[in-house]
């Protein structure tokens, strides 16, 4: 009778032990079909290695420009992404760290290095979630839930950078998924009408701040 139970549970089991197993190669061979695409295509590996390594310099500036403009390119909504996106950032780069002590993955090129092209500086942190991505798309949901075309923009800069960060050989997909998971939960917590209402306030203070200090220190858009 143990003999039979004991066989209905390994029955009962193996899909679950199967799809265990699965996600780990699906994600092994994502990582090898993007990674070595890039291996392939030296000029388009070029670009991506650009924007992997210095995408954080390129959202510093949209979220200077969408904060610091003035005149007809003045935007308090904007403005209100801004603020939500540096306090989103904030909470899920957080929320990542913890998870990352939790589980410290290691890095694809040094679980699979007969497998992997690193085309940038080997990172000594754990793999798994990607800071990248999770900075990159709670700044971007943040914006997007307040203008639209600039948020489309940085979601813009958010994906390319994710998929980027594989194909370079930094990160396994499921890494940059999870990254994306939580920057963009981070993003809606701070879009959550209780949490909301007081950073808008925040943003507006802020806003009115710059105004002044601006008006004090810099030409009228109007006299350039």
């Amino acid at each position: 009778m143990e003999a039979t139970v004991g066989a209905g549970s390994r029955l009962e089991y193996q899909p679950q032990a199967l799809r265990a197993l699965a996600w780990p190669a699906v994600d092994l061979t994502l990582y090898k079909a993007l990674n070595g695409f890039a291996n392939r295509h030296d000029d388009f590996e070029d670009v991506l290695r650009l924007f992997a390594v210095y995408a954080q310099y390129f959202f510093v500036a949209l979220l200077g420009a969408l904060f610091l403009a003035r005149g007809k390119w003045r935007s308090l909504n904007a403005r209100h992404g801004v603020i939500a996106a540096g306090f989103a950032a904030l909470l899920a780069l957080g929320a990542a760290d913890l998870i990352s002590h939790i589980w410290a993955r290691p890095r694809p090129y040094v679980a699979h290095p007969a497998d992997a092209h690193l085309f940038i500086p080997a990172s000594g942190d754990p793999s798994f979630p990607s800071d990248h991505a999770t900075a990159a798309f709670a700044i971007a949901v943040s914006i997007l839930l307040r203008h639209r075309r600039a948020g489309i923009l940085a979601l813009t800069m958010a994906v390319i950078l994710s998929v980027g960060r594989v194909m370079v050989g930094t990160h396994y997909p499921s890494d940059v998924l999870a990254g994306a998971a939580l920057g963009t939960l981070a993003a809606l917590f701070f879009w959550w009408p209780p949490v909301r209402r007081p950073l808008g306030h925040l943003a507006d203070w802020a806003s009115r701040l710059y105004e002044r200090l601006a008006a004090r220190i810099l030409p009228t858009p109007s006299s350039l």
